[in-house]
């Protein structure tokens, strides 16, 4: 598979640090947890309701206080996350996040319409007046069972699937596409990103096998859902990947996703993220992940290599940790804004990131912060943190 079409990132040089707030678009209402995937009853559609809009004013709110990202991603039969569709929910932040960028990160690209995929960020792309962040990721292992895709084939279909997207978005004639998962007789996607030659490109970075997929055609890189010292390992390689194809990646080019409470003390963090964490237990919605969900799954997934030959991210994805050790981990960045900040700077420091991407419900998705503790730490962040991070 040739990846000639793909945008050549220049490295090097300064670049401030900047956040970004992701939110899962959890379902606040009542479901049985604990399982994947997750039964419809009970369900409630004001509690749906509501959840979206929540996240959207959070969204809002982070753009008005500085944020420079705002990210959705694409998950299915969970109340974890109800954003089946990213795209959709991109359509509607276009409509109350005037300043920050607008990442998706991202749809899962192997069990989707690649061609679809094109012209779906092409368009949010316009309507937002080309802000777009276009993460291509292979998603959690279960996704492939939700459209009946088999994991093991995940890789290989992200490859050629990314490289016919950048075909769509910066070929000018139509073009026919003959591949081992894909084939279209003809493709001129209408309308074209505004980003020219295209939105820049995110994937994630939990294999080495991704390290080097993205290191060596370019492609920026997402560290999600691991600790610091894998995070770390990952970033080193990735860049001495890089190296090797004649580039270097700009901090920009590494983003790194932690969980994140901050209040007005230490004290009072470690009070609301406790109190969090015995609602969680007290509900019985203690599995915070679809990996945890459903083990079976991702095991099944590993032997089929959709995990790569790093076993240390596997077993990183199913283990929980109690809130210190999270902490200690950097999967948690928790306390007041000077701690915060300590906490931050080391995550520069060891990973090199220069994009850190927030999650504000620390705990259970199921049992978040109250709404105005969580909109209050949004603002703490964007006002007492963020101004001081960008000078790290």
């Amino acid at each position: 598979m040739s990846f000639d079409h793909f945008c050549k990132i220049t490295g090097g040089g300064w670049h401030e640090m900047k956040a970004a707030i992701f939110s899962p678009v959890s379902y606040l209402g009542p479901a049985k947890r604990g399982t994947w995937p997750v039964p419809a009853e009970p369900y409630a559609s004001e509690a749906a309701m509501h959840s979206m809009q929540l996240s959207l004013d959070q969204f809002e709110l982070a753009d008005e206080v500085g944020f420079d990202w705002v990210t959705v991603a694409e998950h299915h039969y969970a109340p974890l996350s109800i954003t089946p569709n990213p795209m959709i929910m991109a359509g509607a932040l276009t409509q109350r996040v005037r300043r920050a960028k607008i990442a998706l990160l991202g749809p899962t690209v192997p069990i989707l319409n690649p061609v679809r995929v094109a012209e779906e960020f092409a368009m949010v792309d316009n309507l937002c007046g080309g802000r777009v962040v276009a993460g291509m990721l292979r998603g959690t292992s279960n996704e492939y069972t939700t459209y009946n895709i088999n994991p093991a084939e995940s890789r290989e279909r992200l490859e050629e699937a990314l490289a016919l997207i950048v075909r769509a978005w910066t070929e000018p004639q139509p073009f026919g596409w003959q591949g081992r998962y894909y084939e279209f007789r003809s493709v001129s996607i209408w309308p074209r990103p505004v980003q020219q030659p295209h939105p820049p490109i995110f994937v994630s970075g939990s294999s080495p096998e991704s390290g080097e997929f993205a290191a060596r055609n370019r492609i920026r890189l997402g560290l999600a859902f691991t600790t610091v010292p894998l995070a770390r390992d990952a970033a080193r390689y990735y860049r001495e990947q890089a190296a090797a194809a004649g580039w270097e990646p700009a901090p920009e080019d590494v983003l790194y996703r932690v969980a994140a409470h901050v209040a007005d003390s230490d004290e009072e963090a470690m009070e609301d993220l406790e109190r969090a964490e015995e609602a969680s237990r007290a509900s019985g919605a203690g599995a915070t992940s679809f990996s945890r969900a459903n083990p079976g799954l991702d095991e099944a997934a590993a032997r089929a290599g959709y995990y790569g030959r790093d076993t240390r991210v596997q077993r990183s994805r199913l283990e929980r940790r109690p809130l210190h050790e999270r902490i200690e981990q950097g999967q948690l960045v928790a306390g007041g804004p000077e701690t915060a900040l300590k906490q931050i700077r080391r995550i520069r420091d060891e990973i090199g990131a220069g994009i850190l991407e927030v999650i504000f419900q620390p705990g259970s998705p199921y049992q978040p912060l109250a709404r105005a503790r969580t909109m209050k730490t949004i603002e703490l962040f964007g006002t007492k943190v963020l101004p001081r991070m960008r000078e790290l």
